[in-house]
Protein backbone atom coordinates (compact mmCIF):
# COMPACT_ATOMS: atom_id res chain seq x y z
CA UNK A 1 0.00 0.00 0.00
CA UNK A 2 1.21 3.54 -0.70
CA UNK A 3 2.56 5.38 2.31
CA UNK A 4 1.01 8.71 3.27
CA UNK A 5 4.13 9.69 5.23
CA UNK A 6 2.35 10.55 8.47
CA UNK A 7 -0.30 12.78 6.83
CA UNK A 8 -2.55 14.40 9.45
CA UNK A 9 -5.90 15.71 8.15
CA UNK A 10 -6.16 17.85 11.31
CA UNK A 11 -3.32 20.00 9.94
CA UNK A 12 -4.90 20.73 6.55
CA UNK A 13 -8.14 22.50 5.69
CA UNK A 14 -10.34 20.25 3.53
CA UNK A 15 -11.11 21.18 -0.06
CA UNK A 16 -14.71 22.02 -0.72
CA UNK A 17 -16.53 21.74 -4.02
CA UNK A 18 -16.74 24.88 -6.11
CA UNK A 19 -19.95 26.13 -7.59
CA UNK A 20 -19.59 28.11 -10.82
CA UNK A 21 -18.97 31.83 -10.32
CA UNK A 22 -21.86 34.14 -11.23
CA UNK A 23 -22.04 35.52 -14.77
CA UNK A 24 -20.31 38.88 -15.07
CA UNK A 25 -17.05 40.69 -15.74
CA UNK A 26 -13.90 39.72 -13.85
CA UNK A 27 -10.39 41.14 -13.73
CA UNK A 28 -8.03 38.23 -14.39
CA UNK A 29 -4.51 37.17 -15.30
CA UNK A 30 -3.60 34.29 -17.58
CA UNK A 31 -1.51 32.21 -15.19
CA UNK A 32 -0.95 29.06 -17.25
CA UNK A 33 -1.27 27.80 -20.81
CA UNK A 34 -0.80 24.40 -22.40
CA UNK A 35 -1.26 22.87 -25.82
CA UNK A 36 -3.24 19.64 -25.71
CA UNK A 37 -4.56 17.19 -28.26
CA UNK A 38 -8.31 16.93 -28.77
CA UNK A 39 -10.01 13.77 -27.48
CA UNK A 40 -10.49 12.38 -30.99
CA UNK A 41 -6.89 13.21 -31.96
CA UNK A 42 -8.01 15.30 -34.93
CA UNK A 43 -6.69 18.60 -33.60
CA UNK A 44 -4.96 20.61 -30.90
CA UNK A 45 -6.18 23.25 -28.52
CA UNK A 46 -4.54 25.89 -26.39
CA UNK A 47 -5.86 25.69 -22.84
CA UNK A 48 -5.65 28.99 -20.96
CA UNK A 49 -6.03 29.21 -17.18
CA UNK A 50 -7.32 32.53 -15.88
CA UNK A 51 -7.12 33.54 -12.23
CA UNK A 52 -9.46 36.19 -10.83
CA UNK A 53 -7.40 38.89 -9.10
CA UNK A 54 -10.06 41.09 -7.51
CA UNK A 55 -13.35 40.96 -5.67
CA UNK A 56 -15.16 38.20 -3.78
CA UNK A 57 -14.01 35.51 -6.23
CA UNK A 58 -10.34 36.46 -6.03
CA UNK A 59 -8.19 33.35 -6.49
CA UNK A 60 -10.85 31.38 -8.40
CA UNK A 61 -9.91 29.96 -11.78
CA UNK A 62 -11.64 29.86 -15.14
CA UNK A 63 -10.41 27.97 -18.21
CA UNK A 64 -10.76 28.56 -21.93
CA UNK A 65 -9.88 26.17 -24.76
CA UNK A 66 -8.96 27.54 -28.17
CA UNK A 67 -8.94 24.82 -30.82
CA UNK A 68 -6.30 26.24 -33.16
CA UNK A 69 -5.73 23.08 -35.23
CA UNK A 70 -8.74 21.08 -36.41
CA UNK A 71 -10.26 19.79 -39.67
CA UNK A 72 -13.36 21.95 -39.03
CA UNK A 73 -12.42 25.40 -40.38
CA UNK A 74 -15.23 27.13 -38.47
CA UNK A 75 -13.90 25.78 -35.16
CA UNK A 76 -10.42 27.13 -35.95
CA UNK A 77 -11.81 30.48 -37.15
CA UNK A 78 -13.71 30.98 -33.86
CA UNK A 79 -10.62 30.02 -31.82
CA UNK A 80 -8.36 32.38 -33.77
CA UNK A 81 -10.89 35.19 -33.31
CA UNK A 82 -10.86 34.61 -29.55
CA UNK A 83 -7.05 34.49 -29.53
CA UNK A 84 -7.02 37.79 -31.43
CA UNK A 85 -9.34 39.31 -28.80
CA UNK A 86 -7.03 38.07 -26.02
CA UNK A 87 -3.94 39.45 -27.77
CA UNK A 88 -5.62 42.85 -28.20
CA UNK A 89 -6.77 42.85 -24.56
CA UNK A 90 -3.26 42.20 -23.23
CA UNK A 91 -1.53 44.37 -25.85
CA UNK A 92 0.62 41.59 -27.34
CA UNK A 93 -0.24 41.48 -31.03
CA UNK A 94 2.32 38.94 -32.28
CA UNK A 95 3.14 36.46 -29.50
CA UNK A 96 5.67 33.76 -30.35
CA UNK A 97 4.71 31.77 -27.26
CA UNK A 98 1.56 31.75 -25.14
CA UNK A 99 3.64 32.64 -22.06
CA UNK A 100 3.87 36.17 -23.50
CA UNK A 101 0.15 36.51 -22.66
CA UNK A 102 0.63 35.56 -18.99
CA UNK A 103 0.35 37.89 -15.99
CA UNK A 104 -1.15 40.86 -17.84
CA UNK A 105 -4.44 42.04 -16.32
CA UNK A 106 -7.47 41.75 -18.61
CA UNK A 107 -11.21 41.50 -18.17
CA UNK A 108 -13.16 38.42 -19.13
CA UNK A 109 -16.91 38.21 -19.50
CA UNK A 110 -18.08 34.98 -17.90
CA UNK A 111 -21.37 33.26 -18.57
CA UNK A 112 -23.03 30.04 -17.47
CA UNK A 113 -24.13 27.04 -19.51
CA UNK A 114 -25.46 23.59 -18.78
CA UNK A 115 -22.99 20.76 -19.36
CA UNK A 116 -24.17 18.16 -21.84
CA UNK A 117 -22.55 15.23 -20.01
CA UNK A 118 -24.07 15.73 -16.54
CA UNK A 119 -26.52 18.63 -16.76
CA UNK A 120 -24.64 20.72 -14.18
CA UNK A 121 -23.97 24.42 -14.72
CA UNK A 122 -20.44 25.45 -15.68
CA UNK A 123 -18.66 28.70 -16.50
CA UNK A 124 -17.83 29.74 -20.04
CA UNK A 125 -15.77 32.71 -21.17
CA UNK A 126 -17.86 34.81 -23.53
CA UNK A 127 -15.54 37.76 -24.23
CA UNK A 128 -12.10 39.23 -23.56
CA UNK A 129 -11.59 42.95 -22.95
CA UNK A 130 -8.84 45.37 -21.98
CA UNK A 131 -8.51 45.84 -18.24
CA UNK A 132 -9.96 49.38 -18.39
CA UNK A 133 -13.31 47.68 -18.93
CA UNK A 134 -13.00 46.10 -15.49
CA UNK A 135 -12.45 49.51 -13.92
CA UNK A 136 -15.55 50.88 -15.65
CA UNK A 137 -17.59 47.85 -14.65
CA UNK A 138 -16.37 47.76 -11.05
CA UNK A 139 -15.05 51.10 -9.72
CA UNK A 140 -13.87 49.44 -6.51
CA UNK A 141 -11.31 47.51 -8.57
CA UNK A 142 -9.24 50.66 -9.07
CA UNK A 143 -9.49 52.21 -5.62
CA UNK A 144 -6.50 52.15 -3.34
CA UNK A 145 -2.85 52.94 -3.87
CA UNK A 146 -1.89 49.95 -5.99
CA UNK A 147 -3.60 47.83 -8.62
CA UNK A 148 -5.64 44.94 -7.18
CA UNK A 149 -3.38 42.28 -8.75
CA UNK A 150 -0.40 43.71 -6.81
CA UNK A 151 -2.07 44.01 -3.39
Amino acid sequence: MPSLNGFNANDVDPNVGFEPIPAGKYLVLIVDSKTKQTKNGAGEYLQLEFEIVDGPYKGRKVWERLTLKHPNETTVKIAKGNLSAICRAVGVMKPNDSVELHNIPITIVVGLKKREDNGEMTNVVKAFEKRESAAAARPSAVSGSSPPWKR
